[in-house]
């Protein structure tokens, strides 16, 4: 029981819809108040990790904290899995960890987990069973009955995602989760949230690292100067700045590197190199990273792209 989109005759349940939201904030009394969200609408589709972009103060944490209920939009809609609103029924099936999280420091990592699965109902032996998974999962276990006043940033990043999976949320919503990571810290990150949407979890978050998300997100949502800028697959995004092919192949001992624009012409190009004797060890397709198109299009304050028609 979702929410179903309906996008180019394809149907998608989603878990979240966001439509028309508008938001401001009065910055002073002499001073026109600032639009942080204008016109906002999007969905994040059941069972996929969703990638929520943009620029510093394009509305990303506003939006997040409208759809939380931590502030009130000027007007707009959020409903969420069988078109509910809001409500303490719906926040129970929702994890979340803000940006900068608070963490009660004299507290153990295990305390600290058990303390929000009894708020959240959990049996005593399930948070057992649950807390000993993500600590494990996340590289976490060793330091279980350490105080979190002794963690290091990314441990408290990491028990932070622990917190918000505790009691199986439907919805995971994340606001730069992988913040001062190192490497393995965002790798236990990613591998879990990937490990999370399997289980047929929706995960929304939002990043500055873009390498991560293009590795980890089926879909991303895009947003600049308050307004939606792209709501759509990842790979499609890509597409639209594919270059080319490319054709990696050794023929009479030597390399070589065969680029062509249409893919219609690459089979005949492939079965007249095998009839002289080359070896083919690479096809791919020519294209930017996600950082690469996310630049352009920030660049770009003319072109709008999406999946969805969006030209707000």
């Amino acid at each position: 029981m979702y929410l179903i989109d309906i996008i180019l005759g394809e149907t998608c349940l989603s878990v979240l819809k966001i439509s028309d939201l508008h938001k401001t904030y009065k910055t002073s009394f002499y001073k026109k108040n600032k639009k942080v969200l204008n016109g906002l609408s999007f969905s994040v589709p059941e069972g996929t990790v969703t990638g929520f972009l943009g620029g510093n103060g394009a509305g990303k944490t506003t939006a997040i904290k409208c759809i939380l209920d931590l502030c009130i939009p000027d007007s707009g809609e959020i409903l969420f899995f069988d078109k509910k609103k809001i409500s303490l029924a719906v926040k129970e099936k929702i994890g979340f960890l803000p940006e900068r999280p608070y963490f009660y420091n004299y507290l153990t990592g295990l305390e600290f987990l058990k303390f929000y699965g009894k708020l959240s109902k959990m049996s005593n032996q399930n948070i057992i069973i649950k807390s000993t998974s993500l600590l494990k999962k996340l590289d976490l276990y060793h330091y279980k009955d350490q105080l979190l006043g002794s963690y290091s940033k990314g441990m408290l990043q990491k028990i932070g995602i622990a917190q918000a999976l505790i009691h199986d949320p439907d919805l995971l919503i994340l606001d730069e989760p992988m913040s001062g990571l190192d490497p393995d810290g965002r790798h236990y990150i990613s591998e879990i949230i990937k490990d999370t949407a399997k289980k047929g979890k929706s995960i929304f978050f939002s990043s500055h690292l873009l390498d991560d998300v293009e590795k980890i997100s089926q879909n991303l949502v895009i947003l600049k100067e308050s307004k939606l800028l792209y709501e759509g697959q990842t790979e499609e995004l890509l597409k639209t700045y594919q270059s080319g092919y490319e054709l990696h192949y050794s023929l009479n001992s030597e390399k070589h590197i065969l680029k062509l624009k249409e893919l219609s012409l690459m089979q005949s190009k492939i079965e007249e190199l095998i009839k002289k004797g080359a070896i083919i060890f690479e096809f791919k397709a020519v294209r930017p990273s996600l950082e690469e198109v996310f630049v352009n299009m920030a660049l770009n304050t003319q072109q709008t792209h999406s999946k969805h028609i969006v030209n707000k």
